[in-house]
């Protein structure tokens, strides 16, 4: 089954802080742990990854640094601050919230339909 990636592109930023939670990263390995998280059933699209980095950044939810590769491209870090932990928790939060109101609203009774 295939996960409907419109479900999922509202939550890009929280997406996000989830894995700058755990450690500081970069693009590609953020879009890369995306993908095996979720089975290789959903990736963030490079345009849109990269915007959310803009945008996070702009808000002070995020900060960027330069890494110290000493062999390859030098790549631009991202770190939670703690103005993005905040966001993280209540997003989550109102995922929770968001989700107990879907599943009654959705939710079918087994008695009905068995």
């Amino acid at each position: 089954m295939s996960i409907a990636a419109d479900l999922i592109r509202g939550h890009t930023d929280t997406i996000i802080l989830a894995q700058l939670l755990k450690k500081d990263s970069y693009g590609y390995e953020i879009n890369k742990t995306v993908r095996i998280l979720s089975g290789q059933q959903y990736e963030l699209k490079e345009a849109t990854l990269y915007s959310a980095f803009r945008r996070l950044e702009e808000t002070g939810l995020i900060r960027s640094y330069w890494g110290g590769e000493v062999s390859g491209a030098r790549r631009r870090y991202y770190t939670i601050t703690e103005e993005g932990r905040r966001e993280y928790f209540r997003q989550c939060s109102m995922w929770k919230a968001t989700k107990g109101i879907l599943d009654k609203l959705i939710e079918m009774e087994e008695t009905i339909y068995a």
